[in-house]
């Protein structure tokens, strides 16, 4: 029996894995394929294991980490590692394992006994979901098999308080809002404590984290991802900077320093060719990106025009 006040009062505060992003519960982690994500989370357990630096700038406190690579050969992982520590060991804290039995066949049960092994433990991942879900009860409604499934790992992690990360896909049908974007029914989503959805565009080095849940402030994190260093790094600034071509991004971080700025100001500041300036300046104007005042200066809307 929990003695502890249900008011609250008492209640130790929640452990964080990452500061800001990632807590103790069910922690979804969804992307499109090949974007990143087996690459972000396996750098999220070094970092952890190690006590370093998530994100190349997030502060992280040092613990047991189970990674559960379950589409990954023992050769390839040992190379991702390799590549993400520049050849350095990996942290002793690090546990790895390419395969586990499914959550109702066992892999709930299994995942506990690490974690009664390593009470101090951080977080564990898992890479990818769908080889740990199982077959659904019979009967059952796709919805309530999905949240089922997803109820089995939140049960271990709140009876540890440990985080897990869990990752995941989406559709391949484009959605505005980014907690539709993930793949199954709204029963996923709905069970883990937290959803995180890595966007990259096509093409595009730069990424977008998009981040809500139950402990977790709703936010984006603008991302880089290195690909000789096998890394993603925070960016500095908001994360819609990011989203537009370099070009556009370029020209609104200078005019939030420098308002009122004429596009060969502009240019001059960016390195950009001043006839790319202007005419990437007139296509922003008509997309309500930016001002622009009688004297042809340009500022982003609400900005100063004096």
């Amino acid at each position: 029996m929990d003695s502890r006040r249900p008011d609250g009062h008492g209640l130790p505060p929640p452990r964080w894995a990452v500061p800001g992003i990632i807590c103790e519960g069910v922690n979804l982690l969804a992307g499109p394929p090949k974007v990143g994500k087996s690459w972000l989370s396996l750098a999220l357990g070094l970092a952890v294991a190690a006590g370093g630096q998530a994100f190349g700038a997030i502060d992280v406190q040092a613990g047991p980490v189970l990674y559960l690579a379950l589409e990954d050969t023992p050769r390839r992982l040992q190379s991702r590692i390799g590549k993400v520590l520049a050849g350095q060991p990996a942290p002793a804290a690090l546990t790895l394992a390419t395969s586990c039995p499914p959550l109702p066949q066992g892999g709930d049960e299994a995942i506990a006994t690490w974690l009664d092994r390593n009470r101090d433990a951080r977080m564990v991942i898992i890479d990818v979901f769908a080889k740990m879900r199982g077959a659904s009860a019979p009967g059952m409604s796709a919805y309530d098999a999905d949240y089922a499934a997803v109820g089995r790992i939140k049960k271990v992690a709140d009876a540890y308080g440990i985080a897990v990360l869990m990752v995941h896909h989406v559709r391949k049908a484009g959605s505005e809002d980014f907690l539709e974007a993930v793949s199954g029914t709204n029963g996923i989503a709905g069970a883990a404590d937290a959803t995180l959805v890595l966007k990259r565009p096509r093409g595009q080095a730069d990424g977008v984290l998009h981040v809500t849940g139950r402990d977790v402030d709703e936010s984006e994190y603008p991302l880089a991802f290195d690909a000789h260093a096998g890394a993603w790094l925070m960016l500095d600034g908001p994360a819609t900077d990011h989203e537009l071509g370099d070009t556009r991004s370029a020209i609104i971080r200078h005019l939030r320093a420098n308002p009122a700025s004429a596009p060969k100001v502009i240019a001059e500041a960016t390195g950009l060719n001043p006839a790319t300036v202007r005419q990437t300046c007139t296509r922003m104007l008509a997309d309500a990106q930016v001002t622009c005042d009688a004297a042809g200066r340009y500022s982003l809307p609400g900005g100063d025009l004096s």
